[in-house]
């Protein structure tokens, strides 16, 4: 199973959700290294990035008789859990800081294929994004980069935030799909 790319995402779902060990190896296999490279763009630290991206799975593992479909595609679950607790971490690590320390992090030497398949990965997106309006892109983009909920989004832009959310609810179904489109 795992190295069988015809099974769909929901399916391995739903054999994880059986407790069918392969259905996790398949989805590690598939979204892995997207994974990473999400936690590793906001932790900007490639231990924590690794650990958050295994945490992750875990919790897939554990949730996925939750999975509900009508809110979103596997992948979108995934990214958004990787997101979530990317930030929960930063967070956590930001609150364990002391104040005023200008220590600098150590940068470990990437690997240049994942480097390659970053920047591949990244330009993908960056087509995807040029297909939404820009009021779409915008408040993806605050969301995303600017750790900002869609209440500070709405406050910040002056836009109601039942607007904030039509606007980014049907950007990310567009850019799920551009994302789609460009895979196949």
């Amino acid at each position: 199973m795992a190295g069988d790319n015809r099974i769909t995402d929901e399916a391995l779902v739903s054999a994880m959700a059986a407790r069918d060990q392969d259905a996790l190896a398949a989805l590690n296999q598939r979204y892995g290294r997207a994974l990473c490279a999400v936690a590793d763009r906001i932790l900007r630290d490639k231990a924590d990035a690794e650990e958050v991206a295994a945490d992750v799975l875990w919790q897939l593992w554990r949730e996925a008789s939750r999975f509900d479909r009508g809110r979103g595609s596997v992948g979108a679950w995934i990214m958004m859990t990787v997101r979530s607790r990317a930030i929960d971490r930063l967070r956590a690590r930001k609150a364990r800081e002391p104040r005023g320390d200008n220590a600098t992090d150590s940068k470990v030497a990437d690997d240049p294929s994942s480097e390659i398949h970053s920047a591949e990965q990244r330009h993908r997106v960056e087509v995807a994004l040029a297909t939404l309006n820009d009021g779409e892109r915008d408040l993806l983009r605050l969301a995303y980069f600017s750790d900002l909920s869609q209440s500070e989004i709405a406050e910040r832009t002056s836009i109601p935030l039942g607007t904030v959310k039509s606007r980014m609810r049907s950007g990310l179904i567009r850019l799920r799909d551009a994302l789609q489109a460009s895979a196949k």
